[in-house]
């Protein structure tokens, strides 16, 4: 999904300040004396962790180099795939601003950040397991400069299924889920529906294994009683699913700071974070309009041809063609068109 367009195409407020820059700079001034060969073995085993599929029942982030390790080499992505997640919320409810946000897991805190960059206004409360992320957390807030960073309550609580959430507007739960149990993952997703008056975004990493976590948490919140508002044009079963060889994902670009390339061991000013994701609304509460259809493929653009595959509010997956001849205006909007954008555009 573009990360940027939907900062600004939904026209909710922004909070000045609260930017990727921001967060890099932030990291970078905590980080800085990271002894770079700690900082490569904690981001080794925490890269072990990431891509494995063995849940666990203690902290992943154990000490203070665990926790820096982490912030300078997943934070920046992290926040960038929920920034875009947010993005999507925003364009399917405009008008739309919650005033109270918890974040589930939040550890250091990404997804406050892209929540507080995309309404600015909102009161949040970070709940998670790991004293030492808690701590870190609240640091970077306070080294950002920007009050509503600063005004987060950070709170150390067991994620599982004793959890009890307050209620609250908006409940964000990013790249926890591969952590728990199957059995605490359906408990925590129920109660985050039970607990939320507006708006449920769950952010997972886009691997098969990540996708289908998003998909069973898909169906519990729709259980709950709310609607999808995205990325899925409707609340129907996933066509990706029936296919079997398929999942949905999306894409974010993220730059990397020197220290993000140092403690990764890349050369690239950037990567591209893959993430799956859903966002679900309450519906008596929040005026939200899924997309009439989403791209959910990188577009394959050849000679006066973009060729787009979509993900329509029937149910159904299907491809449509745009061309130049035929289509005119809507091919130069075709050719503007990336991965994970709504189609048409409003």
């Amino acid at each position: 999904m573009n990360s940027t367009l939907p900062t600004s195409a939904a026209g909710a407020p922004t909070a000045p300040g609260a930017t990727p820059d921001v967060l890099r700079g932030a990291l970078a001034g905590l980080l800085d004396g990271l002894p770079p060969k700690q900082a490569a073995q904690a981001v080794e085993r925490l890269i072990a962790n990431y891509r494995g599929t063995t849940p666990t029942d203690a902290p992943v982030l154990r000490d203070r180099s665990d926790v820096a390790a982490y912030a300078a080499y997943r934070m920046p992505a992290t926040f960038e795939a929920v920034r875009s997640a947010l993005g999507a919320l925003r364009l399917a409810a405009p008008g739309w601003v919650p005033a109270t946000h918890t974040d589930v897991g939040g550890g250091t805190g990404a997804a406050s950040w892209a929540v507080c960059e995309a309404w600015g206004t909102q009161r949040s409360t970070v709940l998670d397991w790991a004293e030492p992320a808690l701590a870190l957390g609240r640091e970077l807030a306070e080294a950002s400069g920007v009050p509503a960073l600063r005004d987060v309550v950070w709170q150390r609580s067991r994620i599982g299924t004793a959890l009890s959430i307050e209620s609250t507007d908006l409940v964000t739960i990013s790249y926890v889920l591969k952590e728990l149990t199957e059995a605490d993952r359906d408990t925590l997703v129920e109660e985050a529906a039970r607990a939320a008056t507006g708006a449920v975004v769950v952010v997972e990493p886009g691997t098969p294994d990540g996708y289908r976590r998003v998909l069973a948490a898909r169906d519990r919140l729709i259980a709950a009683g709310l609607r999808v508002a995205a990325p899925c044009p409707h609340s129907a079963a996933c066509p990706l699913e029936a296919d079997g060889d398929d999942w949905c994902h999306f894409s974010a670009r993220v730059s990397r700071s020197s220290l993000h390339r140092q403690v990764k061991g890349g050369s690239l000013p950037y990567e591209d974070e893959k993430f799956a994701y859903v966002a679900a609304v309450r519906e008596e509460a929040l005026d939200a309009t899924a997309a009439g259809a989403r791209v959910v493929r990188r577009p394959q653009i050849r000679k006066g041809l973009v060729m787009l595959e979509l993900c329509r509010a029937d149910g159904t997956q299907a491809r449509e063609n745009i061309s130049k001849k035929r289509h005119g205006d809507l091919y130069r909007t075709a050719r503007d068109t990336d991965w994970g954008d709504e189609w048409p555009p409003r």
